[in-house]
């Protein structure tokens, strides 16, 4: 059974909703090229092991882990063969002690759309995906999308073409709001 996780809190009088944020992970952060969802792990281990990440994801992971106090969430469609190599690959390039995301913040499913249950079960209010079909999904569960890799996206997804586009647009969701 899982139990959804407490993001509210208190503050000035209202209910407010601490940030978490999900990311995918094929073609988000490790590096797959064009092609189908994790055709790169089609291949031998060491071949597997050896797809790079893509750049600037883990500096800029790491960094809004910080911001948002270890609430990152890794969120990934595929098949069980696909999750063991992408926990073998996720522990060979060290991204949880690179980016402190918990070992245990990795959550698996075998279908785009059964990340909505995911991000309304871990109370995300962030998510970077590269498929139109998943933010289709999650519309109305997650309150800033970011499709990554594309300079299109359709609305409630904003494009984020790089990593530095991810960070500075979840900045400035979480930036005060001016004092008048």
């Amino acid at each position: 059974m899982i139990v959804p996780i407490n993001l509210w809190f208190a503050h000035a009088g209202a209910m407010t909703q601490l940030p978490a944020l999900g990311i995918d992970i094929g073609r988000v952060i490790i590096d797959g090229g064009p092609g189908a969802d994790t055709a790169f792990f089609g291949r031998d281990e060491a071949a597997v092991l050896a797809t790079p990440e893509v750049p600037g994801a883990i500096d800029t992971i790491a960094r809004l882990t910080a911001l948002v106090d270890g609430r990152v969430w890794l969120v990934s469609k595929c098949a069980l063969r696909i999750q063991e190599r992408t926990l073998r690959w996720l522990e060979a390039h060290d991204v949880h002690g690179r980016t402190g995301i918990p070992t245990d913040h990795v959550r698996f499913c075998r279908r785009r759309e059964e990340k909505r249950g995911h991000c309304l079960d871990l109370g995300l209010t962030h998510f970077v995906d590269d498929h139109p079909e998943v933010h289709r999904a999650i519309a109305g569960a997650v309150r800033h999308q970011y499709r990554f890799g594309s300079a299109v996206a359709a609305p409630p997804a904003v494009a984020t073409p790089t990593w530095a586009d991810v960070e500075r647009l979840v900045r400035t969701t979480l930036e005060p709001a001016p004092v008048r």
